[in-house]
């Protein structure tokens, strides 16, 4: 058997620096690492070499710095690696990077490959669909657990979802990418390191994969980058200090009013919400597509966020919103999406989609999109989004931009995707050389249009006549009922808690806070790893990204892994005992002391605001 592992090198993010005069990412003097997701990949293959006798060999394109990262994974166990290192290869987005990584991996046609959920630094998760759907192969994201049976060539995983996880099961070969608790992470020593210097390294260039250069690099590239800018939040950074515990809260208290916390205008949104305006006519623009996403038998607002934007643009273009309803017993939400913009609803429906597969999905939106020529597709950038966005770019040799966090038109009519990237310090306005232009887009980020629910549109089947095989079968879908996660995505108000709350018997203080705030818990890893709360409750590089107006942090350090997810929230508040958690840098105001002690009074003063 063989396992296949791609890497990649990325910078240590919280080193790095942006530069406002040049526009660029300053990376001199920044050392490299192996992508912590793609080491969860490399300790999962040298743990299944042990158990399949398999062997092992790990994949990178890069320069040629880029052979450290493949020496360290050598030195975990990889038995050979591939090194794709030419000046043609540079600038390459995610499709041209998976074209190349497809082509290299089609000279040894491993069994299985294993990638990491994302890069910490473009974040996207696009390479390992994308390579999946160029050579073929059954591909399960965000896996959490696998069994491999190498005998009857299968496998079987826990994929991630945003409401607790699915048990699923495909045949071999296959492409898998993993995420935390696939296992441990393990770094090698000194001697291992020096080991693995005597292992093969091949070296491949252009030439080594294809006559034709230009589908690499730059020229290969349907996406490229306009203009960068840092986006940094500028915090007012108050410390409440030394002070009786009353004072302190009565002082928090006042700031947040002082900030509009408690507006309830803006607590509100469809108080200053757009009006959907009227059905829009169909025009040779193309319309703008949004594909919809339920979780449970719900339309997730992240739908409404992307109907709202799409308006925006449409009525700038003079064309129309179209939704794309794809599922099983769903056709009953097709009203609240033409009162929130949609002008025209394509619906699939049958009982082979009653659960989200890449498979089935990806053929049905690519001869949708192949019939119709829309302007744009836009996707909620969800664990199943992403998931299905990269595959369906693959196949239609479309440039994707993921996890944006704004859509605009430039001079040319074009539409600029506003992408965050290196820890979301830095935007980059991506632009795409083809069309449709495809985006995922961050939820709880954009506005959706008051609902006018007296309109009405047409309604249209796809046709599902050559629908084929699923390639990876649902086995069991497991909701944890507990979960907040998917509360996270368009939360007004977080509360957020880390370790130093002590133990998972002290979690009360905090519900009881976010009840006073009607709002979730968040966390951060260590309070998933350690099961006090559910792994969707995660916010930071690993987990999600949240945009609330609110924002407290209950006992929890701040490391840059955390606060790269909470960057968005408009105000944030740090509660903690330790006047060298760096939380207190990323905060608006701060009270230091024991949170045990605040919690209870700032429960109180909440509870006295309300009527």
């Amino acid at each position: 058997m063989k396992i296949a592992v791609c890497i990649k090198q990325v910078p240590v993010l919280s080193m790095l620096k942006f530069d406002n005069e040049t526009r660029r990412v300053v990376r001199e003097g920044v050392p490299s690492e192996v992508n912590p997701f793609d080491v969860l990949a490399m300790s999962l293959a040298a743990n299944l070499k042990q158990t399949h006798a398999a062997e092992v060999i790990v994949y990178t394109m890069g320069p040629p710095q880029a052979r450290d990262a493949l020496i360290q994974c050598l030195a975990m166990g990889a038995d050979r690696a591939v090194h794709l290192s030419d000046r043609a290869f540079a600038g390459a987005d995610t499709l041209a990077t998976a074209r190349a990584l497809s082509l290299a991996l089609a000279l040894d046609r491993p069994d299985l490959i294993i990638c990491g959920r994302n890069s910490v630094d473009a974040e996207t998760g696009q390479v390992g669909p994308e390579i999946a759907e160029l050579l073929d192969l059954p591909q399960i994201t965000n896996v959490r657990k696998l069994t491999l049976d190498a005998q009857a060539a299968a496998l079987t995983a826990e994929r991630a979802t945003d409401e607790g996880y699915d048990l699923v099961q495909c045949n071999l070969p296959a492409l898998i990418t993993v995420t935390e608790e696939v296992a441990p992470e393990t770094y090698p020593n000194r001697a291992a390191r020096q080991a693995a210097q005597d292992k093969p390294i091949a070296t491949l260039t252009a030439a080594d994969l294809s006559p034709d250069p230009s589908q690499f690099g730059l020229d290969g590239s349907p996406t490229y980058v306009s203009e960068i800018y840092s986006v940094a939040p500028q915090r007012d950074r108050i410390l409440i200090r030394d002070a009786p515990i009353p004072d302190a809260v009565s002082q928090l208290m006042e700031y947040l009013d002082s900030r509009g916390v408690f507006d309830q205008s803006q607590a509100d949104p469809a108080a200053s919400a757009p009006p959907r305006g009227g059905i829009r006519p169909k025009t040779d623009a193309g319309a703008i597509w949004v594909v919809a996403e339920t979780l449970g038998n719900q339309l997730r607002p992240v739908t409404l966020e992307l109907l709202g934007s799409a308006c925006h643009l449409a009525d700038k273009l003079q064309t129309r919103v179209e939704a794309i309803l794809i599922g099983s017993l769903t056709a009953h939400h097709a009203p609240t999406l033409i009162a929130h913009g949609a002008d025209a609803i394509h619906m699939a429906q049958s009982p082979r989609l009653a659960r989200y597969e890449t498979a089935l999905y990806t053929h049905i939106l690519a001869a949708a999109i192949r019939a119709h020529s829309p302007y744009a597709v836009l996707l909620p950038s969800t664990l199943n989004g992403r998931d299905l966005a990269a595959r369906l770019a693959a196949r239609l040799s479309l440039g994707l931009t993921g996890d944006c966090i704004g859509l605009e038109l430039d001079a040319d009519g074009r539409l600029a995707q506003l992408k965050p990237a290196f820890g979301g310090d830095v935007v980059a306005p991506i632009l795409s050389h083809t069309r449709p232009y495809m985006a995922t887009v961050r939820p709880g980020i954009l506005t959706p249009v008051a609902p006018d629910r007296s309109i009405t549109a047409s309604i249209t089947s796809l046709p599902l006549d050559d629908l084929p095989l699923a390639r990876v079968e649902t086995l069991e879908t497991v909701a944890d009922e507990s979960a907040a996660g998917a509360e996270l995505d368009s939360a007004r108000v977080i509360v957020g808690v880390g370790k130093g709350i002590g133990g998972i018997e002290n979690l009360p203080i905090a519900r009881e806070l976010a009840a006073a705030l009607d709002a979730p818990l968040g966390a951060t890893r260590d309070i998933t790893e350690l099961g006090w709360l559910p792994r969707q409750s995660q916010i930071g590089l690993s987990g999600k990204s949240v945009a609330p107006d609110l924002y407290i942090a209950v006992a929890l350090r701040g490391v840059f892994n955390h606060t790269v997810g909470i960057q968005k929230a408009r105000v944030i508040v740090a509660i903690n005992n330790s006047p060298r958690s760096p939380i207190f840098q990323s905060a608006d105001i701060g009270i230091l002391a024991d949170y045990a002690q605040i919690l209870p009074h700032l429960t109180r003063a909440l509870h006295a605001r309300r009527p």
